[in-house]
């Protein structure tokens, strides 16, 4: 008799023990799902794509605003061009025909012609060149950085680690249904993942990118950032959001049969915000921390 109570308290102390981690669970999870809707409230998407557009999304760094502008610069140049090529081809084929010329000429050279169509474009290419070059380097040149990201593509997801803070997660495509219990609408569905990318307003981000399995290619249109993500190699680029507000983006590199469903999503908050959200995660994504022992030969 005496083993038998001895056997029901083990076993209701199990069963207790199980619930009290069930609701301490429970509550734990809760307190973080409240803690995320208020750090993310109020933000504003501001990097999207809308139906019919035809012209970049809103600028939000430096380096987006500077590609903008020389975009702006190429299109009239080539505007300029084209409208001088097709009058050319209107006044050669009025001026050349077989009724207003029935006796062509018969020379083959003409060396300030070919002086002119081989200078002139010279000309416009070392214009172009000196306002992209400069633009080139600003990329290319990372700055004192005021956070790390890593990135890195799989077939089909993104990974995510905050080096200076021992976290990382993945970022996975959300449903359908998924799309309100993390706050987004339904026409921001292949854009949404479950978790954000999230950064600090006005704060350099050096983003280390690289491929586990093929070339992948990161891309937030905003920001004015695209660096491939190659496996064995480690690209790097920046930017410093000057905008609150959620962005998205999407690999820009075929990758194979679910290119299309490795969306970007980045969240820009404040500075008191982001050190919130880091004190959530390093409790959520603390993955860094455990130690990997190797074994040594004696």
């Amino acid at each position: 008799m005496p083993l038998k109570i001895i056997k029901l308290f083990e076993l209701l102390n199990q069963r207790f023990t199980v619930f009290f981690l069930f609701l301490s669970s429970v509550f734990f999870c809760g307190v973080k799902l409240v803690s995320a809707n208020e750090i993310f409230s109020g933000l504003e998407t501001v990097g999207k794509p809308i139906p019919g557009g035809i012209s970049f999304q809103p600028a939000v760094t430096e380096l987006a605003r500077d590609i903008n502008w020389l975009d702006q610069m190429l299109f009239w140049i080539i505007l300029v061009i084209s409208i001088f090529v097709v009058l050319l081809l209107i006044y050669a084929a009025f001026k050349f025909n077989r009724k207003a010329n029935p006796v062509p000429q018969t020379f083959t050279h003409h060396p300030v012609l070919e002086v002119t169509w081989t200078v002139v474009p010279i000309f416009i290419l070392v214009f172009i060149g000196i306002f992209s070059l400069p633009l080139l380097y600003k990329q290319m040149e990372i700055p004192e950085s005021d956070l790390t990201i890593k990135a890195t593509g799989n077939q089909w997801y993104w990974s995510y680690e905050y080096p200076e803070h021992e976290i990382e997660f993945d970022a996975i495509m959300l449903t359908k249904d998924e799309l309100g219990e993390y706050g987004y609408s339904q026409d921001e569905y292949l854009l949404a993942t479950d978790n954000p990318v999230v950064v600090p307003i006005g704060k350099i981000v050096r983003m280390q990118v690289t491929g586990a399995d093929v070339i992948h290619a990161w891309k937030i249109p905003s920001f004015g950032v695209h660096t491939d993500a190659m496996p064995g190699r480690l690209n790097e680029t920046w930017f410093k959001a000057e905008r609150e507000g959620i962005y998205f983006g999407q690999c820009s590199e075929l990758c194979g049969m679910n290119h299309a469903y490795m969306p970007i999503v980045v969240k820009v908050i404040s500075q008191k915000n982001f050190e919130k959200w880091l004190a959530n995660a390093s409790e959520e994504f603390a993955s860094l921390h455990s130690e990997i022992m190797l074994a040594k030969a004696d």
